[in-house]
């Protein structure tokens, strides 16, 4: 395939390298003349390990060479790959000064082409710049349509300076975010060797992932350093607690607790939080992150919350109060939160959990109810069919699998908490807490 890359810079170097290694016809693009004498002198703009020879071989083969002009590059080529770089601005925010800039040097050549091209964004972009920006910018500079007449994608880099030669050949995943189906299955040309899974998405999901990886990233390294710090304090070796740790890869380092839904709860993970948090308060020490946990879980208890009452209706039934399905313990159920904040606010509720019942609850459980939320205890129906035959909104409270069979009426609203499929999805009035 005929490429050009926009910007020669770190992950442009690395793309345009690795791309005419593979004997695609590469054209590296940037306003810096002293980049691209580099490249066309068969020398690498930037110190990475094993990118200067792979530069040096592929000018020599004829497979990569430089520009400074963007119009040329467009139109000898099938495919624009933009590599250049967004940086932070002082709020926080990227300056998306060079994206618009390439976009639009790249739609004006594009209007003189005959053959449909794809642009593929490389860079680092928040969610909602493709369609935001990208799309529009494209669009005005050519005066075509993106998706009928030229293609775009999102395909973000998952590299690591160091490694990173060896990351672009062995990606842990390889995300390709489409506006069409024509232009995803042409970029997906370049990455079929690849042994990594391919994931061709929308472009909203493929701008999301690059942020939450680098994102979940960097709260692992802050988790650890906390960590490290409580453990110092303790005359503990953090880094033997962390090997312990890190050899459970069936919950801690899994997508066992990687999926959005409610609030954490049960006996132990709010406990134990609270209890971690005290402990390190008693060394004088200060852990924004771990400290942040249980405010952010209330936070999203909170959410919940705004979903049930900012519809008006005032009946609400409750399918699943225990903290998870196929459990009848209630203790810190962030779903008994939610109940009691209702009951406070005056609204009438049934409640249903097959699980719950104070005939068959033994030991703790039926001390718990009986004693701390009596309450709630007479709000308990016999089945589901008979809170949403008496509701008006339903919150699906846990994943009983059984939940996803019901029926549900169309006037109804339903506030999923667990996303948990059937019929309930189907209803007008549907929403998820965070989907």
């Amino acid at each position: 395939m005929k490429l050009s890359v926009f910007g020669l810079g770190y992950v442009g170097v690395v793309a345009a390298g690795c791309l005419a290694a593979d004997g695609h016809e590469t054209i590296g693009v940037d306003p810096n003349r002293e980049k691209v004498d580099l490249v066309n002198d068969g020398n690498s703009p930037i110190i990475e390990k094993d990118i200067g020879e792979m530069v040096e071989a592929a000018v020599r083969e004829g497979t990569l060479r430089a520009t400074t002009d963007a119009g040329e590059a467009v139109m000898a080529s099938d495919m624009a790959l933009i590599c250049v770089g967004t940086p932070s601005q002082r709020n926080g925010s990227l300056d998306l000064t060079y994206v618009r800039r390439v976009c639009e040097e790249i739609g004006q050549a594009i209007a003189k082409k005959d053959d449909y091209f794809v642009v593929v964004i490389r860079s680092t972009i928040l969610p909602g710049t493709m369609k935001g920006l990208i799309v529009p910018v494209l669009e005005e500079a050519s005066g075509k349509k993106a998706g009928v007449d030229f293609g775009v994608c999102n395909n973000p880099e998952f590299l690591r300076e160091g490694t990173a030669v060896y990351d672009y050949r062995n990606p842990p995943k390889t995300v390709i975010g489409e506006l069409d189906e024509r232009s995803g299955a042409m970029l997906a040309e370049l990455y079929a060797d690849l042994d990594a899974p391919l994931i061709r998405t929308s472009v909203e999901v493929a701008e999301t992932v690059k942020y939450i990886d680098n994102v979940w990233h960097a709260t692992k390294v802050a988790f650890a350093n906390e960590v490290g710090a409580v453990c110092k304090s303790l005359d503990i070796d953090s880094h033997k607690v962390m090997d312990i740790f890190c050899l459970d890869t069936k919950l801690n380092l899994s997508s066992y607790y990687m999926r959005p839904g409610f609030a954490f709860g049960g006996s132990c993970l709010p406990k134990d939080v609270r209890a971690f948090n005290y402990r390190a308060n008693s060394l004088d020490l200060d852990l924004p992150l771990i400290g942040s946990i249980m405010g952010s879980n209330e936070r999203h208890i909170d959410r919940g919350f705004e979903l049930v009452t900012r519809n008006g209706k005032k009946k609400v039934g409750v399918l699943g109060f225990s903290f998870k399905a196929g459990t009848d313990d209630l203790r810190e159920s962030p779903i008994v939160e939610l109940i009691e904040r209702l009951l406070g606010k005056g609204y009438e509720l049934d409640l249903y959990d097959r699980n719950v019942s104070i005939a068959a609850l033994k030991g703790g459980n039926r001390d718990y109810i009986l004693n701390h939320i009596p309450h709630i205890s007479r709000l308990m129906r016999d089945s589901a069919e008979e809170v949403i035959g008496n509701c008006d909104t339903i919150i699906i409270g846990n994943s009983d699998p059984a939940f996803a069979d019901l029926t549900f009426r169309d006037d109804q609203t339903i506030v999923d908490l667990v996303r948990i499929g059937g019929g309930a999805s189907a209803v007008e009035g549907y929403e998820g807490i965070c989907w």
